[in-house]
């Protein structure tokens, strides 16, 4: 039996019955001629989300990518590290002491996954310093993933490669040059090394890594253009800056730039664990976005209260006809 044919059959009530109208909902965008937008928080990228976000990015189900810097980075640490990468299934037992046993051994915690530090962070690090500097030497600037573009497209890391880069979606991403905004990326691993390189001197202008605003600015030149022709949807998976940034470009062009015409939103949906909490983005309900101006009372809304980790894949495999 297909996922999709397993799900149709099983999947019927409470939040199964909601992953399900969202992801019907999200084939029907996309059979009406519309675009997805995607946002990715929480550790999506070390949860391997790849295996099933690449082929959704090969096959044009999804359109743009907002995503923290840490999902961004993370994608490519696995890539290169994945044999190195160390699970611990029974961390809710683990003492402080325990904790600092990984600290010692340079295992990053995740949940139940360490990141290596050296086989992970190093090895993405001692490539990308050196396309900084280059930037930086020559007064050129660039956006966060423009530089780990460059390093996939160029193959520059690719005999460290240790899963099958078809499972990476920021390899898929960089083949199809698919539109990437990366709010916060200061908030990452390379971002804290980007920093430490500006503060001894080696890199010599901060803003050889274009900012959030700019991202911004190039985001709304992107939903300008593309909403023109087509209906776009956003689908967020988590919460936080992720979702709270891209989102916030329809109210911004309809209220501070007095585009009244700007079209809104043409779904919308979340998976999140976040419950329905006071003064919580992560934790709103998809009705709060209306008086905000990025939904409309019609528009398509859905909110799955489980584990992405467990949802987003089935929901993919749902779109793609798995």
């Amino acid at each position: 039996m297909k996922i999709s044919d397993f799900m149709d059959r099983h999947y019927l009530h409470f939040n199964a019955a909601a992953m399900m109208d969202a992801a019907r909902a999200y084939r029907e965008l996309l059979d009406d001629g519309g675009l997805m937008f995607m946002t990715i928080a929480g550790a999506m990228s070390t949860a391997e989300l790849g295996i099933s976000l690449a082929e959704m990015i090969r096959q044009g189900k999804v359109h743009a990518i907002t995503c923290t810097g840490a999902n961004l980075e993370e994608d490519i640490f696995n890539l290169v590290a994945h044999d190195r990468y160390v699970r611990v299934p029974h961390y809710r037992d683990l003492t402080p002491a325990d904790e600092q046993q990984l600290l010692e051994r340079q295992l990053n915690r995740v949940t139940d996954t360490c990141i290596p530090e050296d086989e992970a962070f190093r090895t993405v690090e001692g490539v990308i310093i050196e396309l900084w500097e280059e930037a930086d030497h020559s007064g050129k600037r660039f956006l966060p993933h423009e530089f780990l573009y460059r390093i996939l497209n160029e193959g520059l890391l690719e005999d460290s490669y240790q899963i099958d880069p078809r499972d990476s979606w920021m390899v898929a991403a960089a083949e199809r040059n698919l539109p990437i905004f990366v709010p916060g990326w200061e908030d990452s691993t390379l971002g804290n090394v980007f920093a430490a390189r500006v503060i001894e001197g080696r890199i010599t202008n901060p803003g050889t890594i274009r900012s959030g605003i700019e991202y911004m600015i190039e985001l709304a030149a992107w939903y300008s253009r593309t909403a023109a022709e087509h209906p776009i949807g956003f689908f967020q998976i988590g919460g936080g800056i992720a979702g709270d940034f891209p989102i916030c470009v329809v109210p911004m062009l309809i209220q501070d730039l007095k585009r009244a015409d700007t079209p809104l939103w043409s779904y919308f949906c979340q998976i999140s664990d976040s419950t329905t909490s006071y003064g919580s983005y992560s934790g709103a309900v998809p009705n709060e976005k209306i008086t905000w101006g990025k939904l409309t009372a019609d528009t398509p809304k859905f909110i799955v209260e489980s584990d992405a980790t467990i949802v987003a894949p089935l929901i993919f495999a749902y779109v793609l006809g798995w």
